[in-house]
């Protein structure tokens, strides 16, 4: 089948928020040679570009004036292994959430920790996805990406993709010139649970888990993420909207004299990450409504969209969220979503 290129494209069904916006140019991809396909089309050559994925990690605050490709490459399939590890090639289009519960029960654990965070693979080491104690740089080999430059692909080694706290050297990329279509996984042969993160510990222990398989960890940062997060099928969202803050020692002392119950975790060289959630509800803006948006009643760090709000709604919601923090704390938050159009 031929790559299919339309033009004046609805985005909605493509971003986890709901929100209306338009593509000038829209490529669904699945394989590298629809890639290069596109590359050498007179049309789009020219444009600018934006390459999504599911879209659960963005906010169309208008219409994108270029071209979408949204990468479904498909496909997993497991490696000859390494000394420790098991080695897993994904297509950049593979569903994430179901991916981690496939390996799990297939006898593959090391992702469980990463259960049910909504997107695609190909977005996994764009964001350097975490949760509950584990990233996903402890768990990749590789990536694989497609160059605009040469119109082929490469493959980057884990310590060449500069994974940071929701970072990484394809955020700095410009659009386009970078396509990640598959990514290699490294899982433990030798597995050991992760279960020191707090809320989890105390799930497991509800559930009278004192040795947790992989699958016992699976299922409970499931029942994690269903209680403290709304499903974007019902209730638009891209979970957490902006990133906890990163402050330096003198700061940190200062905020910490003031508010001695600020949720906070030292990192290395002296510094200390913030809770935003906990920022965001002490300026008393958990569960708020601003028209049509509002803040989830559950976290305040999602955003929401409750009744067909436009993306520009849901941008005015955040600079409101990120002006009163700033202006109580002295803290400047920075969204985690990818934000276009504005």
């Amino acid at each position: 089948m031929s790559l299919i290129l339309q033009q004046r494209v609805s985005l909605k069904s493509c971003n986890s928020f709901g929100v209306e916006a338009r593509a000038a140019w829209f490529a669904r991809v699945q394989s590298v040679t629809d890639l290069q396909q596109l590359h050498a089309d007179p049309r789009v050559r020219d444009l600018p570009r934006l390459v999504l994925g599911a879209g659960t990690n963005v906010l169309f605050a208008g219409d994108f004036d270029g071209l979408v490709i949204q990468a479904a490459l498909p496909g997993v399939q497991e490696l000859e292994p390494s000394a420790d590890s098991f080695l897993v090639r994904v297509g950049a289009g593979q569903s994430w959430p179901a991916l981690v519960e496939q390996l799990v029960r297939a006898g593959r654990p090391g992702l469980e920790n990463l259960a049910l965070i909504p997107g695609w693979a190909g977005a996994a080491p764009i964001q350097n996805i975490g949760a509950y104690g584990l990233e996903l740089a402890e768990r990749l080999h590789s990536v694989s990406v497609w160059e605009a430059a040469s119109g082929a692909c490469r493959e980057l080694a884990c310590e060449e993709c500069g994974l940071g706290y929701r970072d990484s050297v394809f955020k700095r990329d410009r659009p386009g010139e970078r396509i990640v279509v598959a990514i290699t996984l490294r899982l433990p042969q030798r597995w050991q649970p992760i279960t020191k993160y707090a809320e989890l510990e105390r799930e497991l222990a509800a559930r009278g888990c004192g040795q947790p398989e992989a699958s016992d960890i699976f299922e409970a940062v499931c029942a994690l993420r269903r209680r403290k997060l709304p499903d974007p099928a019902r209730l638009g969202n891209a979970g957490s909207f902006f990133k906890n803050p990163v402050i330096g020692r003198s700061q940190y002392a200062e905020l910490i004299e003031r508010f001695p119950s600020m949720v906070s975790y030292p990192l290395a060289g002296g510094r200390f990450k913030i809770g935003a959630a906990w920022l965001i509800e002490a300026c008393q803006l958990r569960g708020v409504t601003r028209g049509r948006v509002g803040t989830y009643e559950g976290q305040a760090l999602v955003l929401v969209n409750k009744n067909a709000a436009s993306g520009r709604e849901v941008l005015d919601l955040a600079r409101e969220v990120q002006q009163r923090v700033q202006s109580k704390f002295g803290v400047s938050l920075e969204p985690e979503v990818l934000i276009v159009g504005a």
